[in-house]
C-alpha cells in the first residue's frame, strides 16, 4: 500500500483502503486514549503528573477517555500499555490519541 508524504516528511496512509471492512456505518463508538510514559522508576512522580495532566485535558474537552501508562524505555515496543495502544489503533477502536509530548510514545529511531 503506497503512502503519501507530507511536506514535513511524515507518512500518511488511507485507512479505508488498508482496512475497508472496519469503516462502515453502524460501527461502535471509538474512544479517546491518553498515554503516559516515563523511562525509570525514579521518575514515578513525573508519570503521576503526566496522568493528571492528561485527565484534566481530556475532561476539560468533555471527552470520554481511558488512560494507558508505562514505565520503561522509549526504545522498547514490548511495554504492556504501548502494545495495548498499538493493538487498539490497528483495530480502529481509537478516535483520538492524547500525549503530553510526542516522545512519550516512542523516540525517533526505535525499531
Amino acid at each position: 500500500m503506497p503512502d503519501e508524504r507530507t511536506a514535513g516528511g511524515q507518512r500518511r496512509y488511507d485507512l479505508t483502503k488498508l482496512r475497508p471492512n472496519a469503516f462502515h456505518a453502524g460501527t461502535v463508538a471509538r474512544k479517546t486514549l491518553a498515554y503516559a510514559r516515563v523511562s525509570r522508576h525514579d521518575q514515578k512522580a513525573d508519570l503521576e503528573r503526566q496522568v493528571k495532566m492528561l485527565e484534566m485535558f481530556c475532561s476539560a474537552n468533555g471527552w470520554s477517555f481511558e488512560i494507558l501508562s508505562d514505565l520503561g524505555s522509549e526504545m522498547n515496543y514490548h511495554k504492556r500499555g504501548l502494545r495495548n495502544l498499538l493493538e487498539r489503533l490497528v483495530a480502529g477502536d481509537v478516535d483520538r490519541l492524547v500525549l503530553t509530548h510526542t516522545d512519550r510514545l516512542l523516540r525517533f529511531g526505535a525499531e
